[in-house]
């Protein structure tokens, strides 16, 4: 498939991007996808170039400060409202009008950003993996961290209180929690471990934005809740998750049922990479979704 890719230029900025696939069959529109983290770049959604597969075009970019994108020293942009923005920047560099805005966990809360801002243009929303609350994910991990090995429970309690989240023992601690719940793949795949890497290099967004880790919320989405908005969405939604999903059912339900009209879908055996743990299926099932917005659209 067509690919190419380019830098934008954005607040005297470099952000990269990339676009795989042309639009090939009677009114499919672009898809559009945001990497979440936030600060984790979008190499680890690279399988769902595969989608452009049915006539779709696909754009990915890296979000400033992560990735291939511009690092600046300067932390007054890493704001929701600085990433809103540039993603309407981004569409309009591109030229693409009419689109599938899909979020991938913080892609999907910026999804719902662009949503309730009144963007143009928005055919339908995606939200994998995603929560409408901070507090309740923070309230869901934090459950979930429970219920891990108590020695591992010791670990990260005591780094935390001291404030040595860098250390490398929080850091394997940390993995008991993603190989539960953010990827149970054994071994990851290298798209995931490209992203995981290149985060780890230069975590200032991701700390900055979210904190030490998925369950030790302190920066400034910490307080972030568009729940009692959700009723404004107009778009067609989908809503997926995992069954162990970090971005728990009852996380992902709530944007459900606060969003007229969606659709809402848990996939068994899978935890917040639903579209690395299980490829076909959900790439399946998010072909249908657009087919059918689309359709009815037209």
């Amino acid at each position: 498939m067509r690919s190419q890719e380019q830098f934008i230029a954005i607040d005297g900025h470099r952000v990269w991007t990339r676009r795989v696939g042309t639009t090939t069959r009677p009114h499919r529109l672009p898809i559009v996808l945001l990497h979440g983290g936030p600060g984790v770049p979008s190499d680890y959604l690279e399988p769902l170039e595969l989608l452009a597969s049915d006539g779709r075009e696909v754009i990915r970019y890296d979000q400033l400060g992560c990735g291939r994108s511009d690092h600046p020293d300067d932390p007054s942009f890493m704001r929701v409202d600085y990433f809103l923005a540039e993603l309407a920047q981004v569409r309009d560099a591109l030229d693409i009008d009419h689109v599938h805005l899909y979020g991938q966990s913080w892609g999907g809360m910026l999804a719902l950003e662009a949503a309730l801002s009144g963007a143009s243009g928005i055919a339908s929303l995606v939200l994998s993996n995603a929560p409408a609350s901070m507090p309740l994910w923070a309230e869901e991990t934090g459950r979930l961290r429970r219920e891990l090995p108590e020695s591992v429970q010791a670990v990260l309690d005591a780094h935390e209180q001291v404030g040595s989240t860098d250390s490398p023992a929080y850091q394997g601690a940390i993995m008991s929690f993603y190989q539960r719940h953010v990827c149970r793949l054994d071994p990851w795949p290298d798209c995931l471990l490209r992203s995981f890497s290149a985060m780890e290099a230069d975590p200032r967004v991701y700390h900055a934005m979210c904190g030490p880790s998925e369950f030790h919320i302190t920066g400034s989405l910490k307080a972030w809740d568009v729940t009692p908005r959700l009723g404004e969405i107009r778009q067609p939604t989908l809503v997926v998750g995992g069954r162990h999903d970090e971005a728990t059912p009852r996380i992902t339900e709530a944007v459900h049922r606060g969003i007229p009209g969606s659709e809402w879908v848990v996939m068994e055996g899978c935890s917040h990479l639903c579209h690395l743990e299980a490829p076909e299926s959900y790439n399946a099932l998010l072909n249908t979704f657009f087919s059918r917005v689309e359709s009815a659209q037209a």
